[in-house]
């Protein structure tokens, strides 16, 4: 049996057309329930419910009912993308909201100032700073490596004293040492100037590190080996061939233990170490020069203006046919206590005195004054300094160790690198 095509379709209009009504309810809602059914609000809900409800009771057509449900369907089909976009903007403007809330936050915050004794805390800039160069740290923990933080490893080359080249202008100059060991003193005078070269050279390199203090979470001990060469070249005397007037040798060997100790008026005790050092003129007889010295050091500072070093030595007994040059100490003294004053990041004064500590009240007074040259890699502090420095007493150098004499020298000098 087959159906009426044309019963069929006015049955479907009749349904639409009963169900119209309700579908144009639901299409004509108020813009005050289409947004509250765009927010998540219980009234907005109320309306939802409402009109959902009005489709399910009608259960006598389901033509109908299907009709209804459409239009029910196409209403919130088209209510979702702006209530979504609404949702979205709003939590989009809430992250914008309390991110700019951070960075504000973060921009207005005060500084946490960096604990250099905590090497976890330091800003590390490898590209541009190393430990024993990183500027956080003061000038002692940096030139001894006091700290885990201001370390530059074993075995790397270090600046130990500045390496110069000056020129020397003196008010003597030793044309005939003499010593009161036997057979040491010369038999004749060379006619050296007054004027000549200086040049210093100076370096050293960590042989270990962390053998008392392994257990320490920052500072380190270590231990040391270092070298310096201080030649005087009569560089001013072609007549006699220009000729090296003395040249000094000075291998040692120390221990640096770093220390934290408050001093009174802010002063902080930095390190103490011990030392064996050999100094020789690597001469022949009558001109061979040499002694051995065991010494005490220690350094404290203050705000890293300013720094004070200090070392007491003793010399280390020789027989008398391998004395070179006996009394030594009450001529060079048997202690020195130097004192450095950064005045400002281009300039820094200093004062060394030796004294024989003993009744002869001999030694000797070194005036200095290092200015910046240029600047480093990066824009930092150059090394290079022009150096000028006044010196008088005993042992400016070796063969000079029973002399005295003023010296005034300006030259350049390249400190730590």
């Amino acid at each position: 049996m087959t159906s009426d095509p044309t019963s069929t379709a006015g049955d479907r209009s009749k349904a639409i057309a009963r169900a119209w009504p309700a579908a144009l309810a639901l299409l004509l809602a108020p813009a005050a329930v289409m947004a509250q059914a765009a927010s998540p609000s219980p009234a907005g809900n109320t309306s939802q419910d409402a009109a959902w409800r009005r489709c399910a009771a009608m259960s006598g057509d389901n033509t109908a009912r299907l009709a209804c449900f459409d239009a029910w369907a196409g209403q919130q089909a088209w209510q979702a993308p702006a209530a979504s976009a609404q949702a979205s903007g709003a939590s989009t403007a809430a992250a914008s909201a309390n991110a700019t809330g951070r960075e504000e936050a973060a921009s207005n915050a005060p500084a946490t100032p960096v604990d250099t004794t905590l090497p976890a805390t330091r800003i590390i800039e490898v590209a541009r700073t190393e430990g024993c160069r990183d500027p956080q740290y003061s000038d002692l923990s940096r030139f001894w490596e006091l700290e885990s933080g201001s370390d530059c490893g074993t075995f790397s080359f270090r600046g130990y004293r500045p390496i110069t080249v000056s020129v020397v202008a003196s008010d003597s100059v030793n044309r005939q040492p003499t010593s009161t060991a036997e057979g040491h003193s010369a038999t004749e005078s060379t006619p050296y100037r007054t004027t000549e070269n200086r040049i210093q050279l100076s370096v050293r390199t960590k042989l270990a590190q962390g053998l008392l203090t392994q257990g320490h979470p920052t500072l380190k001990d270590s231990v040391w080996f270092g070298y310096t060469q201080q030649s005087y070249w009569q560089l001013f005397s072609p007549q006699i061939s220009r000729p090296f007037r003395a040249t000094d040798h000075e291998p040692e060997i120390m221990y640096v233990y770093p220390t934290t100790a408050q001093l009174p008026w802010g002063w902080k005790w930095r390190y103490s170490g011990i030392g064996l050092v050999h100094q020789s003129n690597g001469q022949s007889n009558p001109l061979s020069r040499s002694w051995n010295r065991v010494y005490l050091m220690t350094g404290m500072e203050l705000d890293n203006r300013w720094i004070v070093n200090a070392r007491v030595w003793k010399r280390l007994s020789e027989s008398v046919t391998s004395d070179d040059n006996p009394g030594i100490s009450d001529y060079i003294g048997r202690g020195e206590l130097s004192v450095f004053w950064n005045v400002n990041k281009d300039n820094t004064l200093g004062a060394t005195l030796r004294h024989s500590l003993a009744s002869s009240d001999r030694g000797s007074a070194r005036l200095e004054w290092m200015q910046t040259l240029g600047s480093g890699l990066w824009g930092g502090k150059s090394n290079l300094r022009l150096h000028t420095a006044l010196f008088s007493g005993y042992g400016d150098s070796l063969i000079d160790y029973n002399r005295k004499r003023t010296v005034f020298s300006v030259g350049v000098s390249l400190v730590d690198f």
